[in-house]
């Protein structure tokens, strides 16, 4: 790793599929959401904004980078 990689900081959000916990539905939300996401699907609220952090309220399938 050059010293230049290093003084870049990484993005702290990230975006993450989430698995609907009533009808299985997966679905890319934004970890930082600052609007409630529903599944596409059933309507279930999957993150509710939280002033930083979204609370996830389905389980997190994959964590894109």
């Amino acid at each position: 790793m050059s010293d230049w990689e290093e003084l870049i900081p990484r993005p702290r959000s990230r975006f993450l599929r989430v698995k609907c916990p009533n009808c299985g539905n997966e679905q890319v939300v934004f970890s930082n959401a600052v609007n409630k996401v529903n599944c596409n699907v059933c309507g279930a609220e999957l993150a509710e904004p939280s002033g930083g952090r979204a609370i996830i309220k389905g389980e997190i399938v994959a964590v894109f980078e």
